[in-house]
């Protein structure tokens, strides 16, 4: 819940303007590999900046959604609509919606739901507390998480996900998992999501490190094996910080 709408067409027109097309070689005009980038605006300027970025190749998804279709929920947006107004993903499960507004893993799986029906593609979010991790629970707190979001999806569905790891203690704290840390619990990640979808959709999947990702952390980050991108917090909001953080993927 930042910026108001002049701040987050500016953003949006920037990181469009930032972001090269790639070739049919999967690398940009450079030579360097291409980087997939999106931005997840409030509901409110979700259509502006969908527009804006459609020419720049930026993806563009919605925060949440609701875990019905349609009907008598006000204050909801379904994933229809989000859909509808030019967005191709949606956020789901971030650790927010858990932790400060209680969103049980059974809302999640609701939520993922609506999202699948409706062709959107999700970012699943698992991640523990700082007393989970202390307690050395991080490994039960996420197979709980992905083993709930995945029941009964097929191997059909795989290339719908991306799945984000946010340790929730290193979230607006300043503090960062290490990359030894982070890339630990992304290999378990990837091992838990082959074990429930296939192997095969295991190695393709994408598992994003979210965390206090800044411009002087996300290369050492990134470089990690099962790194694979990052789901980017308050560097995001600022062109100056977000924008060397896309040039550390590449």
């Amino acid at each position: 819940m930042n910026l108001d709408r002049r701040q987050a067409l500016e953003l949006a027109a920037a990181v469009a303007q930032h972001s090269t097309a790639q070739d049919s070689t999967g690398q940009d005009s450079t030579g360097a590999p291409g980087v997939e980038v999106g931005l997840f605006p409030p509901f409110v300027y979700l259509a502006e900046v969908a527009s804006v970025c459609r020419d720049g190749g930026v993806r563009v998804g919605a925060q949440n959604c609701c875990d019905q279709a349609s009907g008598a929920f006000t204050g909801e947006t379904s994933a229809a609509m989000i859909a509808d107004v030019g967005a191709t993903h949606v956020l789901i499960g971030h650790s927010e919606r858990r932790h400060v507004y209680g969103e049980s893993d059974a809302l999640v799986r609701a939520k993922i739901e609506r999202a699948l029906e409706s062709g959107l593609k999700i970012v699943l979010c698992i991640g523990e507390t700082l007393e989970q991790r202390e307690s050395g629970a991080t490994e039960s707190v996420c197979a709980g998480q992905l083993s709930s979001a995945l029941e009964g999806i097929g191997p059909e569905h795989a290339e719908a996900f991306s799945i984000a790891y946010e340790p929730v203690w290193a979230i607006g704290t300043g503090r960062t998992a290490t990359p030894e840390q982070a890339q630990a619990v992304h290999a378990y990640a990837r091992g838990l999501f082959g074990g429930i979808i296939g192997d095969e959709a295991a190695q393709a999947l994408r598992i994003l490190y979210g965390g206090s990702v800044k411009p002087d952390n996300a290369a050492e980050l990134l470089a990690q094996p099962d790194i694979d991108g990052a789901l980017v917090g308050g560097a995001s909001l600022k062109p100056e910080l977000f924008l060397p953080i896309i040039d550390a993927a590449r």
